[in-house]
């Protein structure tokens, strides 16, 4: 069984304090997503894990045994890193064996790990070439074959994915899915990416600041964001937030649009201020919506502009003298300035204090 856990784990720079006692347990065989913005601390933190940075205060244990004075070779973890860190005079087969070779594991035994790791990420037919002679999902694909051959107890990556295009991205994000699942290791991954952090984690970390502001699964963030940041940082498009303040019971936001309160909210103080949240996925125009259960509240709003995906399209409009975006399922044209007939999903808004920023949930 190999566990992560992190107790009250600091890390300082001189006066520069950048990660602030920060908790986390991470079960055997989970995949782990540390994700935020640059500078919040994941990388760091992922670094201390791995013991290529010293920890400042806290404990950092790996499978039961306290690691914070091990070098990272005693760890038993392997890393993997966004600029691939390959050998360019070594074979992609020289590459994948090279770490055991240095171990002085004997000949067959590195043969046997290299084949299997060729086979889990399909990369029978490049072990002759070298580095230059591989596209750069390729070379990726070796530098996570490196780390299969040790058998780690945990896999770490930073960021592995960012020198990649877009196409490519897509496509090695199932490859690490995939690997995830036939190796079953403990995978503890950092991106700055709320794409990757929402299709590749059984539970997301999310940090600002050195701290940590919520964990929970993909769609736990997503449908419950404890805060403003969570809710404008995870999802794409971002949250739409509009202020307003509780009078009478209701909602009315700025510009004097009023709103029963959502059920999802909890306790409201009359003259509240407050930012009130919604998806694009819960504005939708009449006729084009996927789900109209539960309360709705309808209004006319006109399109400012319009960005066709296919089988969705992303609507902008003005709500409360606020921009925000809506999506229209099975699409149709629309003009800009068109005045349509929306429907806003009340049970699936959020309501946020306006000072703290905290989710006033039931």
């Amino acid at each position: 069984m190999t566990e992560v856990t992190l107790s009250n784990v600091v890390k300082k720079y001189g006066a520069l304090q950048a990660v602030h006692g920060i908790d986390l347990d991470i079960q055997d065989g989970e995949f782990v997503v540390l994700v935020g913005p640059s500078g919040c601390g994941k990388s760091t933190t992922l670094r201390m894990i791995a013991g290529l940075e010293d920890i400042s205060g806290g404990e950092v244990s790996i499978g039961g045994r306290v690691v914070n004075d091990l070098p990272p070779r005693e760890r038993n973890i392997s890393m993997v890193f966004q600029n691939y860190a390959l050998y360019p005079h070594m074979t992609v087969r020289e590459n994948l064996g090279f770490s055991l070779k240095i171990a002085k594991r004997p000949g067959a035994e590195i043969t046997e790990a290299v084949n299997e790791a060729a086979q889990i990420l399909g990369l029978d037919e490049l072990m002759d070439r070298k580095p230059a002679a591989l596209s750069g999902g390729q070379r990726q694909r070796v530098a996570m074959g490196r780390a299969i051959v040790r058998h780690p107890d945990v896999f770490l990556f930073d960021e592995p994915l960012s020198n990649l295009d877009a196409k490519l991205r897509t496509q090695m994000r199932v490859e690490i899915k995939k690997l995830h699942q036939k190796v079953e290791s403990t995978i503890i991954y950092v991106t700055h990416d709320q794409i990757e952090a929402m299709t590749l984690a059984d539970r997301i970390v999310l940090m600002r600041d050195g701290h940590i502001v919520q964990v929970g699964t993909p769609l736990e963030l997503f449908n419950a964001p404890v805060d403003t940041f969570v809710a404008t940082f995870i999802g794409s498009p971002p949250m739409n937030l509009v202020d307003g303040v509780v009078e009478d019971g209701q909602i009315v936001l700025d510009g004097g649009v009023t709103l029963p309160v959502p059920t999802t909210a909890g306790r409201l103080s009359e003259g509240q201020a407050i930012k009130f949240g919604f998806r694009a996925d819960n504005l939708m125009p009449a006729g084009h919506a996927v789900d109209e259960d539960g309360a709705v509240y309808e209004l006319d709003l006109a399109v400012t502009l319009t960005e066709p995906l296919g089988t969705e399209t992303l609507l902008f409009t003005n709500m409360a003298g606020v921009e925000v975006q809506g999506k229209m399922f099975n699409p149709r044209p629309v003009r800009p300035g068109e005045k349509m007939n929306f429907r806003l999903m009340l049970d699936k808004c959020h309501v946020f204090d306006a000072q703290s920023g905290h989710a006033i949930r039931r």
